[in-house]
């Protein structure tokens, strides 16, 4: 549920009308935001929040494209471009070796793992095939909207589902490789 909640705003920029593409923007700025100020206020660190907080950037200069110029002939490669700004995100997270997923699975791990090189290597790996899958999804919808084709929807929804269940077996698969491990001894 916390990787819904932190593509939110990308979930709701893509459920606006293409036509009314300005205000999807607008709307997808004003949830980021108000899941920054929400996520904040319930205690959650700025490390936790870094696709949160690339998505308000995004999304502010996407807005003040979209109202400049409502007929840019960027709107078409929006979907192309989402993808492509996640996967610059995600590909800093892991360069400055702060995977985005760190902060997230902090949330719901014992402090006393959150240091610990596995932990982190962990995080690294799972951020890894987010980043891949959204570099792979912009390519692709890069190319749909090139041929004007409209059906690259399915290729967003995929570039989200693959890596979340992805994450939630992963995580289940080490969960289980310690819990045996901790029986072992």
């Amino acid at each position: 549920m916390t990787y819904l909640r932190t593509f939110l705003p990308w979930i709701v920029y893509a459920a606006v009308p293409s036509g009314s593409w300005q205000w999807g923007a607008l709307a997808a700025l004003v949830v980021a935001v108000a899941l920054i100020v929400w996520q904040r206020r319930a205690g959650r660190t700025a490390d936790a929040l870094i696709i949160e907080t690339g998505s308000a950037v995004f999304f502010v200069a996407l807005a003040i494209v979209a109202f400049a110029d409502p007929h840019s002939g960027l709107h078409p490669y929006t979907g192309a471009l989402s993808n492509g700004v996640l996967a610059l995100i995600a590909a800093i997270s892991l360069a400055v070796h702060r995977p985005f997923t760190l902060g997230i699975a902090k949330q719901s791990t014992p402090r006393e793992y959150w240091e610990m090189p596995e932990f982190v290597r962990i995080n690294m790996i799972i951020t890894s095939v987010w980043t891949v899958s959204f570099a792979v999804s912009a390519i692709v919808i890069a190319i749909f909207a090139a041929r004007g084709d409209r059906t690259a929807v399915i290729v967003q929804v995929a570039g989200l589902i693959v890596p979340m269940v992805f994450t939630i077996r992963y995580v289940a698969h080490v969960k289980a490789k310690v819990a045996a491990m901790t029986q072992a001894h």
